[in-house]
């Protein structure tokens, strides 16, 4: 049963990672009906980190800013909640802590989006507060990089 359970997870982050690369390809469309049919099988009940990373990635496929920080909302939703659970299956915890800089740093792209300087500049400061938790490897470089990138984008303003 347990093993079950985990070839079905790894088969979601599949299936996630699958429209990510469409979203990726430029097929916006087409990555938005695949997470949009992932949440409806998985919903609000699903694992934290298959929430957290499917809302996270959802709202690059939104067209309008109001929803785009909807699904933000509910990745950053998600992962809090592993953090105040202390776990969600074996190794999750790690991969959702170094979520928060890139879940913060888009909400505050977000904010930004909307005119909203204000919360757009307090999580900006919690994704340069979570730092912390990114590796020395691509995907860290890539968050600083756009943290300083946004703070510029701010500083403009």
């Amino acid at each position: 049963m347990v093993e079950q359970q985990e070839a079905s997870g790894d088969a979601v982050m599949t299936r996630i990672g699958q429209a990510v690369m469409l979203l990726h390809g430029g097929d916006r469309e087409e990555a938005r009906n695949r997470f949009g049919a992932l949440w409806t099988e998985i919903g609000e009940r699903g694992e934290v980190l298959h929430r957290c990373t499917l809302a996270h990635y959802m709202a690059d496929t939104q067209d309008d800013p109001g929803d785009e920080l909807a699904w933000d909302l509910r990745a950053l939703a998600a992962a809090e909640s592993l953090r105040d659970a202390g776990e969600d299956g074996p190794g999750a915890a790690p991969a959702v802590r170094a979520f928060f800089p890139s879940l913060h740093l888009a909400l505050a792209a977000d904010y930004l989006k909307l005119r909203r300087p204000e919360p757009a500049r307090i999580h900006l400061d919690r994704a340069r507060g979570a730092m912390d938790a990114l590796g020395d490897d691509g995907y860290g470089h890539g968050v600083r990089a756009a943290v300083e990138r946004l703070e510029t984008a701010l500083r403009e303003r």
